[in-house]
């Protein structure tokens, strides 16, 4: 049985939510603040000859995106932080104002975070992040699909990308100089090809920009494609200029390129497979390889999304169903992965994976058991679980700040 394509079912089992902080109040810098002061106040407690003691560690933000429509879903976007040596997380407030952030992607600059709003009326909202740790939601703006599933900044910081599930379509907003986003500047709907077995229609899953910024791409799970567009940077407009077919019936959903921009990893949802693509940054052509296993063995797997650690030595693939991370080392500079072996993820339903900014923990929020597991990545890419799950009500999204 597939999965539904709309995850609006809400999970079997709920969890207690976070604190709600209404209005505009501090978050960011509130939790960086508390860590700080446990430490000064650690550090006043300490006699004098034990001043050596060696510092505090560091502790950085972490976001977390759920359904706010959902019975034991979250109330917006949730808060956190995490112990950068450890990865321990601590719980915040939550941003309130905001409908279902299922996904979330932060500005170059750092100062806004955007998020769709996953639903029959599909939206983004842009929320601001002031220096001072103050947040302050910016408004909304339709995307002119439905089922909002997914969105990426382009990498000029001046316009938003959406991706429409339920309608197969995408979406431009101009991002102004707050952060805040103006009317759409372009839809395009994927009409061909014909969707794939038993799909139903398009599901525009993902949408990014390559790394050599010159095109932006489509991954629809419906029509089983990848749409490889260029985008106008004056008028904010699509044109297709390559597209990449995939076995009929394989349902991508998800890619992740390696860094050094020749290849990419695309995620099949639908017949659980891994597949190593090449990229041509000079036409935005994408020419996808064989699917390759999964290492989940011969039972249901819904694979997610894949990631790939900054030097580009390994990618981690989140499987639904065996409720594991696959593990494979990247060999040929990119241009192919070798199966090293699965983990248990620790939750259920592991819908998102997120690095650190220095590769060096794994983040996976886990829907269905409301929870967010933490893993450190050794030097051969091995994966050791740190800590007890955090409990994250419906945890679809986990976003780590720099």
């Amino acid at each position: 049985m597939k999965p539904s394509p709309h995850p609006y079912s809400g999970p079997e089992r709920p969890a207690p939510g976070l604190p709600a902080l209404p209005g505009r109040r501090g978050f960011l810098g509130g939790l960086l603040a508390t860590a700080a002061l446990a430490a000064a106040g650690s550090a006043l407690a300490t006699p004098a000859h034990a001043a050596a003691r060696p510092a505090p560690r560091a502790t950085r933000p972490l976001l977390l995106g759920t359904y706010t429509s959902e019975a034991g879903g979250g109330t917006g976007i949730g808060t956190a932080a995490y112990d950068t040596a450890t990865g321990a997380i601590t719980p915040g407030p939550v941003i309130t104002g905001v409908d279902n952030p299922s996904y979330l992607a932060l500005h170059p600059s750092g100062s806004t975070v955007y998020a769709v709003a996953e639903q029959e009326a599909g939206a983004v909202t842009a929320v601001g992040l002031a220096p001072d740790g103050t947040y302050e939601v910016l408004g909304s703006r339709s995307t002119g699909g439905s089922g909002t599933t997914h969105l990426s900044v382009h990498p000029s910081g001046r316009w938003l990308l959406s991706a429409d599930y339920g309608s197969g379509s995408v979406a431009v907003h101009p991002i102004a100089e707050d952060g805040s986003l103006g009317e759409r500047t372009d839809l395009v709907t994927h009409s061909s090809p014909p969707p794939g077995p038993g799909q139903g229609g398009p599901h525009a899953h993902q949408i990014v920009t390559a790394p050599d910024g010159g095109h932006v791409l489509a991954v629809d799970l419906g029509t089983d494609t990848v749409y490889t567009y260029a985008l106008d940077e004056s008028a904010g407009t699509l044109a297709e200029v390559s597209r990449a077919a995939l076995a009929p019936g394989s349902g991508p959903r998800h890619l992740a390129f390696h860094p050094g921009g020749r290849f990419a990893y695309l995620a099949c949802e639908l017949d659980n497979t891994l597949v190593v693509c090449a990229y041509d940054p000079a036409t935005g052509a994408l020419t996808p390889g064989r699917g390759q296993s999964t290492g989940t063995g011969s039972g249901t797997s819904y694979p997610a999304q894949p990631v790939v650690t900054g030097d580009g030595a390994y990618v981690y693939l989140a499987n639904r169903g065996p409720n594991s991370l696959t593990r494979y080392a990247v060999e040929d500079d990119g241009a192919t992965v070798r199966l090293l072996d699965t983990v248990p993820v620790g939750g259920d339903w592991p819908r998102q994976l997120a690095l650190s900014p220095d590769s060096s923990l794994l983040f996976a929020a886990n829907q269905r058991s409301s929870t967010v597991t933490v893993f450190g990545v050794g030097p051969d890419g091995s994966l050791t679980a740190a800590g007890d799950p955090f409990p994250a009500p419906v945890a679809v999204c986990v976003l780590p700040l720099p």
